[in-house]
C-alpha cells in the first residue's frame, strides 16, 4: 500500500512556509494603512496551522526517504494544494472575489501563466499585487527545482536524459538534494536583485520593480498595472527582454557560472537553439509589420522584440496588442508559445530540448530509410540520445497535442468563439498568459468568461505545468496497486 506520510509532511511543510510568507504582504497593507492586512493576517494563521499540524502528525514519516510512486504524487499534490491555500486571501479579503475566481488567479499566479481574471489592478492594495507576484515568484522556484530533480527521476518526457547531469556541476558531483536546491535558490534570488535594480535604474518605482523583477524571473507575466507593461515601454522594455531571456536559459548553467564554469553555457544546444529562433521570430515578423505598416523602424524594433520574447518564454507581459499586427505575426509568435524556453528554466510549453530530440529522431529515421543497413546513433550536445528518452518525447509531444486539442473542443462548447477557445488553450497549456478573441476584456482579463471555461482552463494549466504525464499516471489503478 503506497504510504501518503511522506507527501502529507512535505506538503505541510510547504503549506506553513506559504502561510508565513503571507505576513510580507500583510505588512505592505499595514504600512500603507489599508484594512486588508487583516485578511492576510487571518490567512496566514489559517495556513500555518493546517500546514504545522500536517507536518507535525508526519514528522517522522521522511525517515526512508521518498519512493518514485510517492515522488509522483508530491509533485502532483503540491500544485493543487498550494494555489488553493494561495487563493485564500483573494477570497477572506481584497478584492473579494468567488472561490473560483480566487483559484484561478492562484493557479494562474503558481503555474506561472499569467492569465487574470481581475481588473482595476491599479487600484488594488499593494499587499494583493505583491501576492500575486510572489505567488508567481514561488511557481518559478519550484518550476525548476521539480524540472532538475523530479522529473529525471521520474522519466517524465525524456527528462532522464539530464538525471545525471543535473548533479553534475563545476566538475564534481552533488550528493544531496539539498545542495542542488540551495544553489538554485541563490542563483534565482540573485536574478531577482539584479532585476530589481535594473528596473529601479531605468524609471520604475521601487515596488513595480520589485514586483515586475519577482513576475520576470518567474517567466510568469503579472503586472501592477491593467496597461501591463505598456505603462513602461521604452527602455525598461530592453531590460525585461534581457531578464525574460536570462530566465528561459537553463538555471543548471547558472550555478555553473558561479561556480567558474564559463564553457557549458555556450556549448548547450539548447541555449543557442533557443536564441537562433527567437531570432528569427523577431526579424520574420520586424520584416513583415515594415512592410505593412507605417511604424517607425525603432518602434517596430522594440515593440517586436519584447512582444516576441515574453510570448517565446511565457512570460504574458503585453506592451501593444499583437493580434493588431496582423495574421503572419499572429501565427508565428503562437507557433513560439508551443516551443517555449529551455529545459530546466522558469519557462514554458514542451520546450526547446524536446523539439531537438523530435528533430534528431526524424533525421534518423530518414536516414534509415535512405540506407536500411547502417547502425544510426542519434546525438544531442554530444551526448547519446537512448531510445527510453526518444520515446519519453514522442510520448509527450502525442499527449500534449491531444490535450491541446481536447481542451480547445472542450473550451468552444463552453460557448467560446473559436479564436478564443484556441488561444485560451494554447495559453492555457503552454503557461503563455495572453488570450486573444471578443469575449477577452480590454485589460487582457478573462474575468467575463463562463465559469466552465475558467475551470477548464485551470486544468490545462495544471496539466501543462506538470508536463501531462505526471498528472495522467496518477489515473491508472496500477499506480495505486504498486
Amino acid at each position: 500500500m503506497l504510504d501518503l506520510r511522506p507527501v502529507f509532511h512535505l506538503i505541510g511543510l510547504l503549506s506553513l512556509t506559504l502561510g508565513l510568507l503571507m505576513l510580507i504582504p500583510a505588512a505592505v497593507d499595514w504600512q500603507a494603512g489599508h484594512d486588508n492586512w487583516h485578511a492576510f493576517a487571518r490567512t496566514s494563521f489559517l495556513v500555518c496551522l493546517i500546514g504545522g499540524a500536517a507536518a507535525m502528525a508526519t514528522r517522522q514519516a521522511l525517515a526512508d526517504g521518498l519512493g518514485r510512486r510517492q515522488s509522483f504524487l508530491l509533485t502532483a499534490s503540491v500544485w493543487a494544494v498550494l494555489p488553493a491555500l494561495g487563493a485564500l486571501p483573494f477570497i477572506m479579503g481584497a478584492p473579494d472575489v468567488p472561490p473560483g475566481d480566487a483559484l484561478f488567479e492562484a493557479m494562474s499566479g503558481m503555474t506561472t501563466t499569467g492569465t487574470t481574471v481581475f481588473t482595476k489592478l491599479d487600484e488594488m492594495p499593494p499587499g494583493v499585487l505583491l501576492w500575486r507576484s510572489m505567488l508567481q515568484w514561488l511557481g518559478g522556484l519550484g518550476i525548476v527545482i521539480v524540472a532538475l530533480v523530479f522529473l529525471p527521476i521520474l522519466r517524465v518526457g525524456g527528462m532522464q536524459h539530464f538525471q545525471a547531469e543535473a548533479f553534475d556541476t563545476m566538475g564534481k558531483v552533488l550528493p544531496r538534494v539539498y545542495d542542488i536546491s540551495a544553489g538554485l535558490l541563490q542563483v534565482y534570488i540573485g536574478l531577482t536583485l539584479a532585476a530589481v535594480v535594473a528596473y529601479m535604474a531605468f524609471g520604475m518605482s521601487g515596488f513595480d520593480a520589485i514586483n515586475h523583477a519577482m513576475t520576470t524571473i518567474a517567466t510568469g507575466g503579472f503586472s501592477t498595472t491593467d496597461q501591463s507593461f505598456a505603462k513602461f515601454t521604452g527602455a525598461l522594455e530592453y531590460v525585461a527582454v534581457v531578464f525574460m531571456i536570462l530566465a528561459g536559459l537553463p538555471f543548471i548553467r547558472f550555478i555553473q557560472l558561479v561556480g567558474g564554469s564559463w564553457a557549458p553555457i555556450f556549448r548547450d544546444v539548447q541555449v543557442r537553439a533557443f536564441l537562433r529562433w527567437s531570432s528569427y521570430a523577431v526579424l520574420a515578423i520586424i520584416a513583415y509589420r515594415l512592410l505593412t505598416s507605417d511604424g517607425h523602424p525603432l518602434d517596430v524594433l522594440r515593440g517586436t522584440l519584447f512582444n516576441v520574447v515574453t510570448l517565446f518564454t511565457g512570460t504574458g507581459y503585453g506592451s501593444e496588442a499583437v493580434d493588431d499586427w496582423g495574421d503572419f505575426p499572429l501565427l508565428v509568435v503562437i507557433l513560439m508559445g508551443f516551443i517555449g524556453a529551455c529545459t530546466a528554466s522558469t519557462g514554458c510549453s514542451l520546450k526547446v530540448f524536446r523539439y531537438l530530440v523530435l528533430f534528431e529522431a526524424i533525421r534518423g529515421q530518414m536516414q534509415r530509410l535512405r540506407r536500411p543497413h547502417e547502425v544510426v546513433s542519434l546525438k544531442l550536445g554530444g551526448k547519446r540520445l537512448e531510445a527510453d528518452v526518444i520515446s519519453s518525447v514522442i510520448v509527450m509531444f502525442t499527449v500534449f497535442v491531444a490535450s491541446f486539442m481536447l481542451l480547445t473542443v472542450a473550451l468552444s462548447l463552453t460557448g467560446l468563439e473559436l479564436r478564443t477557445a484556441i488561444t485560451a488553450a494554447w495559453t492555457a497549456i503552454c503557461n503563455v498568459g495572453p488570450v486573444f478573441g471578443p469575449e477577452v476584456g480590454s485589460s487582457g482579463a478573462v474575468d467575463d468568461f463562463p465559469t466552465a471555461a475558467k475551470w477548464l482552463m485551470m486544468t490545462g494549466m495544471y496539466l501543462g505545468r506538470l508536463e501531462v504525464l505526471a498528472v495522467l499516471v496518477l489515473l491508472l489503478p496500477r499506480f495505486w496497486r504498486g
